[in-house]
Formats: C-alpha cells, sequence, structure tokens
C-alpha cells in the first residue's frame, strides 16, 4: 500500500525533498527571495514572536475548517497563490496543483506566466480557479487579454501591483536562470545532475510540447523562454496608477482583488477603487528586500479596510498555527504559494495533495487545542500580546 504521506510530516520535510530532486537553479529560484534575503527570513520570523493562548474544557469534538469567502464555502480558509514555474517542477505542474486544490475544495491562483494555458487548466480542472494578472506595458494589450480571461469562464482577478520594476535576484545570475534561459555549461550540469527530475519533467515536456513557453501571453508575446527575441521590459509597466485599476474594475465584472499592498493607505484606496479584497503580500520577500513581512502590517490593514473590503495575506505561511496567527490578526482568508510548489516537485499532484493536507491537518490540530469550533472563532483574543501583559 502506498504511503500517502510521501515521507513528509510538514512543508519543510517537502522543501527537503523537492531540494534534492531539482536542479539547482530551478530550487533556488522558486526557494529563494530578493538581494540579501532580508524578507525573506524574515517573513518567517515575524511568526516566532506571535504567541497563542490555549482554552480547555471546551468540547472541540465538532470542529469544523469551513470558510466562507465571496460567497463559496471552501473546506478550509486557505488558498493557492499564484506561481509562474510549476511546470519546470514538474510536467503539467499547473494542473497537478490546480487539480489537488479543486478536490480539496479550495481556490487555486493561475498565474499570467503559467507554463499552461488558462483554457487547458480550466478545461481539464474546473474547481475553484482564480486568475492573477500583470498589466503589461501595452495596457490595451492587457485589457485585450482580460477579455480572454473572462470569456473562458473565470469569476476572480487578481492584479499584482508590486511587479511594476524588475528585482534583483542575483543568484539567477550566478546559476544561469534567467529568461531568456541561457544553456551554459553550468546550467547544463545542473540540469543533467537530477536525472529523475529530466525524465520526468523535462524530457516529457520537449517531447510533447516542445520548448517550456508562457502558454498564456498573447501570439506576439509568446516566446520560448530560450528564445533571444524575448523582452522581458514589455512585461513590466512602471507607469501604473490608481486610475489604471479603476478601468480595470470597469471591464472586469467578477470579483476583482489587489495583491501586493503593503501599507492601510493603499489597502483604502483599493477598495476605494472598488477592489472587492486586497491580498497583503511582499511577493515572497523575492521582490522588495527588507520589506515589512506582511503578518506584521496585517492589524494595521484590517483595522484600516476591514469589515469594508475583503483582506488576504500571503507570504511565508508554512504552518496550520501560522494561518491562525493570520486569521486572528483579521486576515479572512490565507493563502500560500512555495508549499504546492514543493509537493508538487515531489510527487506531483498526490505531492501538492500532500502539501494542502498538512496545512489542514495543522490547522484543524491548533483550533483544538485553542479550545475553538470554527473559523468564526479565531479572533485576537486568541493572541498572547506582551504590550498588553500587566
Amino acid at each position: 500500500m502506498a504511503d500517502k504521506t510521501l515521507g513528509a510530516y510538514n512543508i519543510a520535510d517537502l522543501r527537503e525533498m523537492a531540494k534534492r530532486r531539482l536542479p539547482r537553479g530551478i530550487f533556488e529560484f522558486v526557494d529563494r527571495g530578493a538581494e540579501d534575503e532580508v524578507a525573506l527570513r524574515n517573513n518567517r520570523q515575524a511568526f516566532e514572536g506571535i504567541k497563542l493562548k490555549s482554552r480547555v474544557l471546551a468540547d472541540v469534538s465538532s470542529r469544523s475548517l469551513e470558510t466562507t469567502l465571496f460567497g463559496k464555502t471552501y473546506s478550509m480558509p486557505l488558498g493557492i497563490s499564484p506561481t509562474g514555474t510549476a511546470g519546470l517542477l514538474s510536467y503539467g505542474g499547473e494542473i497537478a496543483i490546480a487539480q489537488a486544490a479543486a478536490k480539496a475544495n479550495i481556490p487555486y491562483t493561475v498565474a499570467t506566466p503559467a507554463m499552461t494555458s488558462m483554457e487547458e487548466i480550466a478545461e481539464q480542472v474546473g474547481g475553484e480557479l482564480w486568475f492573477q494578472l500583470y498589466v503589461w506595458a501595452d495596457k490595451a494589450q492587457s485589457y485585450k487579454f482580460v477579455e480572454r480571461v473572462k470569456s473562458v469562464g473565470y469569476k476572480t482577478l487578481i492584479v499584482t501591483v508590486d511587479s511594476v520594476v524588475g528585482y534583483n535576484r542575483e543568484y539567477n545570475h550566478k546559476n544561469g536562470f534567467e529568461v531568456p534561459l541561457k544553456y551554459t555549461p553550468r546550467m547544463l550540469a545542473q540540469l543533467l545532475a537530477k536525472p529523475g527530475w529530466f525524465v520526468s519533467c523535462l524530457l516529457p515536456q520537449l517531447l510533447r510540447r516542445g520548448i517550456p513557453k508562457y502558454e498564456n501571453y498573447p501570439a506576439e508575446m509568446k516566446d520560448k523562454i530560450t528564445a533571444k527575441t524575448f523582452d522581458g521590459s514589455k512585461m513590466k509597466n512602471d507607469t501604473l496608477h490608481w486610475d489604471d485599476l479603476k478601468v480595470l474594475r470597469d471591464r472586469w465584472p467578477g470579483t476583482l482583488m489587489v495583491k501586493g499592498i503593503l501599507h492601510p493607505d493603499d489597502a483604502a484606496l483599493a477598495a476605494a477603487c472598488g477592489a472587492d479584497g486586497v491580498i497583503v503580500s511582499n511577493h515572497g520577500g523575492r521582490n522588495l528586500d527588507a520589506s515589512v513581512a506582511p503578518i506584521q502590517i496585517l492589524p494595521e490593514i484590517a483595522a484600516r479596510v476591514g469589515g469594508k473590503t475583503t483582506v488576504i495575506v500571503d507570504s511565508g505561511f508554512r504552518r496550520g498555527t501560522d494561518v491562525i496567527k493570520g486569521l486572528a490578526l483579521g486576515a479572512d482568508f490565507v493563502m500560500t504559494g512555495r508549499p504546492t510548489l514543493y509537493g508538487t516537485a515531489v510527487a506531483g499532484e498526490a505531492g501538492a495533495a500532500r502539501a494542502i493536507e498538512i496545512f489542514g491537518d495543522e490547522i484543524n490540530r491548533v483550533m483544538g487545542q485553542l479550545g475553538l469550533h470554527s473559523i468564526d472563532e479565531i479572533t485576537r483574543d486568541c493572541l498572547w500580546e506582551p504590550s498588553l501583559s500587566p
């Protein structure tokens, strides 16, 4: 009988297994942050100072993790953040994670730079699919792209706003892992050093689909990731303004969220522009180094716009206790990206499902330890805060 745990008992186990399986450049692209990785480390360290107060003798035998968001009920207060590299971790990686999310009844966010098209994911998976949008340098083309997303049937659009200029990830340059990919001797050595990954992921991709490319990009932009003609500058737009969000609000009839919020004033502006929700995020520590951890700024943002718009948080969530802390500090929902990437790198859909299962088991167990029966009971009263102690 197969071991459904895969030998992984927490997200850290999945991370270590993925590290052993993947070529170094690909693993570090997923796992690491920007510059000195201050923000990456702080995202995790910020959780350590937040303590929980347990309650006892509360008969917690009928606990429920069910959560309602935008009128839909999910099995737990957790969704999958947009990530664009799943197809390089396992063959058909985006579909694998989306299927695991659908079976677990939680939302999965398709990323603009995915290596599987939005149409294919929608057709093969179904479930609750959200879509993440980058507004490109050509805004008209971006608006046309939004119409395509709408026509496929997606009901939720997430606009990422913290990537209008480039990032600085020096290890990618050292590893040779940058777009367009350059098959340098160092890169080739890394790929060939992981024969299991090469045979199960890259070889099927090359034989069945050809060189990996950004399948959601318009035809005139859909260069292979190794193509010398690929122009990354077209993917950024440093002219973006709040007026552009208003245009998207007018064009998008479904749920609209803004991802990359780290200031209460920006959260209020997003709400004023008609956003249905804000996602408090520092891009997993991958863009602005030394940025505040989302869990640190979350209480200020929740105090400013909580009740007026939905507040979601991501970046650094690795344990069920982290999810509980996020909800207690004012979030309505939590999202996570790297854990299911680690999982799918290890075992495709089964690995992604294991990552989701770990979160669910931990959230359920911690709720019992805190004397809680439902997600609605997770409030700031669950926290011990030194500033409030006598």
